[in-house]
């Protein structure tokens, strides 16, 4: 049982990452999840002193709002300081982290926690991390319910914007012409990107949560080029990722979150050479 909570958990998490992720891939904004997952870091030393516990609802919800307000400082140095996407994503994560990294060893003695716990969680401890009831009541894996509840505010995100997340990435021009605010859906959209990244890495762990964002999609991207397909192929690869992985990191004995990663890897490389349109050795077998 223990097996299935991880791999359900693990294919949650990554058909929601890799469902906004397809969209961060074509806007060019795939590493905005790392910067989130390292620029939350205050936010959540910032709770723990405020609060004086370290239940997870009080640290996802100060570093879901440190993960907004870096997206909107990231908007902000791209559109008024004229910086590009990467550079601002660059200069928001590397200072907010920073700051991070100051408040926890000026309150060492009174905040226990440190920087790896706090970014690198264990999907391995999923069985173990149970909701129970006052009532003493074992519900089952507590990140099991935050990841479904996850999926289903995407789902119902993608599914009520979709016409307005599309043409803002494929056209933002037009969209801008038929009276789309280009600007608030990119908000909309990295906000959804804060709260997936947030409620997913104390699971799961920062590191295995930017894969999911990237590698997933990424590898969809090559194999079609129908956007709808895209979301499809997305999701059935975020989960043949974690099932595989899993049990990748059963035979070697290893890490889970680094085999899911390295199966990612695999599969997008093994897309890359032998892709039917895109693949680099296919294309030179056609031209032979």
């Amino acid at each position: 049982m223990s097996a299935f909570y991880i791999i359900l958990t693990a294919s949650l998490f990554a058909i929601s990452c890799g469902l906004l992720g397809s969209f961060l891939i074509l806007r060019k904004m795939a590493m905005v999840g790392d910067a989130i997952s390292h620029a939350v870091l205050p936010g959540i030393v910032i709770a723990f002193l405020l609060t004086g516990t370290r239940d997870s609802f009080e640290m996802i919800l100060g570093a879901a709002l440190l993960g907004i307000f870096s997206t909107f400082l990231i908007e902000y140095f791209h559109n008024k300081a004229r910086l590009q996407t990467d550079a601002a994503i660059g200069v928001t994560f590397t200072w907010l982290f920073a700051l991070g990294v100051i408040l926890i060893s000026v309150f060492a003695g009174q905040v226990d926690l440190d920087q790896e716990c706090v970014l690198y969680g264990e999907i391995a401890y999923v069985p173990i991390d149970l909701w129970i009831t006052d009532s003493g009541a074992i519900m089952g894996p507590r990140a099991l319910y935050i990841a479904a509840l996850t999926l289903v505010v995407n789902v119902l995100f993608l599914r009520i914007g979709f016409k307005q997340l599309y043409l803002t990435t494929f056209d933002p021009s037009f969209a801008a012409t038929v009276g789309i605010s280009v600007s608030l859906w990119n908000y909309l959209l990295m906000g959804a990107v804060s709260m997936t990244t947030v409620s997913a890495f104390d699971s799961v762990g920062a590191i295995l949560v930017v894969a999911l964002l990237v590698a997933p999609p990424a590898t969809a991207y090559l194999l079609t080029e129908k956007f709808s397909h895209m979301l499809i192929i997305t999701c059935i690869i975020a989960v043949v990722i974690s099932i595989a992985g899993y049990f990748l990191a059963v035979w070697l004995d290893g890490s889970i979150a680094g085999a899911i990663v390295t199966v990612a890897g695999i599969l997008f490389a093994i897309t890359y050479l032998f892709a039917p349109n895109t693949g680099l050795i296919t294309k030179r077998l056609v031209s032979a």
